[in-house]
């Protein structure tokens, strides 16, 4: 009995030596470091859409107690979401019209969607045809006509769920997402990354728009709201409350939001707010 006794002290106090070695690699290495992202096109990989890639936020929260389901496809940028969604991201006021009757329509279950350009810019009559042309070279819609005598645009719109999704607005996720990914890439940040992440709360369910973990501690989540969000407030600082986030760790990517109102929601909420064109800066501030 003596003899067993030793032998199995000996056998934990060696078990508890692995673990303690494999502990703080685990926590250190998140499984796509920056410094080796040189080689990858963000905007065309499916190089984040595994469990691996995950496995630090994985980790993250399961230190929280809180049981996560990660959507793979979610950031898999191999397809035209991200090149969409960017452009879109970049020129908003100019092509909000453009997705706001695409959205109408499809709500309204009609085939097609018209944008009249008379009382467009040359400029912004330029850009608005030459969106269009891309979501049809895309195949966002089946078929784009510009019509010159009338003036407009009339796209025949595609039924699929995801391009649905899309224009109703999914497109800021992908914006975010990828303003968030091309920030981490160009600091050579270590980072892990997820979109539609769902969480199991106990008593209920939430969905994470954008979720990334710099570094494999340093967590950001990123809401997304293109139509109302304020009801939505609450919710929010009780998640960040949940999350123990803090203010500049939550942010609340508000789509066409004028700057001057970012800047005061931001100073009445314990919550971070800002538009498509200041989420890069958002990120600036926070790293």
């Amino acid at each position: 009995m003596f003899f067993i006794e030793k032998l199995l002290a000996r056998y934990f106090s060696a078990q508890k030596e692995i673990a303690l070695l494999k502990g703080p690699v685990a926590e250190q290495a998140p499984a796509l470091p920056g410094e080796g992202m040189e080689g990858i096109d963000l905007g065309n990989t499916d190089a984040l859409a595994s469990d691996q890639q995950h496995g630090p936020i994985y980790d993250w929260f399961r230190k929280k107690q809180i049981r996560v389901e990660a959507n793979l496809r979610g950031v898999d940028t191999s397809g035209f979401f991200d090149e969409v969604a960017e452009a879109i991201g970049a020129n908003l006021p100019v092509l909000r019209e453009v997705l706001e009757r695409i959205r109408w329509s499809q709500q309204k279950e009609h085939a097609s969607a018209t944008i009249n350009l008379d009382k467009k810019s040359p400029e912004d009559a330029k850009a608005i045809i030459r969106f269009c042309q891309q979501l049809y070279d895309f195949s966002f819609v089946a078929k784009c006509f510009h019509n010159k005598p009338e003036n407009n645009v009339r796209l025949i719109l595609q039924s699929a769920p995801a391009i649905r999704c899309f224009f109703s607005g999914e497109w800021l996720e992908w914006h975010a997402l990828m303003t968030s990914l091309r920030y981490a890439k160009e600091r050579k940040q270590r980072f892990s990354c997820a979109r539609g992440l769902k969480l199991d709360l106990g008593k209920e369910t939430h969905e994470l728009d954008v979720f990334m973990l710099i570094d494999g501690k340093t967590p950001v989540c990123i809401e997304c709201k293109s139509g109302e969000f304020r009801q939505n407030i609450d919710l929010y600082l009780a998640l960040k409350k949940r999350l123990g986030l803090e203010r500049r760790q939550f942010l609340m990517c508000i789509a066409g939001l004028e700057d001057e109102k970012a800047r005061a929601f931001s100073a009445m909420y314990d919550l971070s707010f800002t538009n498509e064109r200041g989420l890069a800066e958002q990120l600036a501030q926070l790293f």
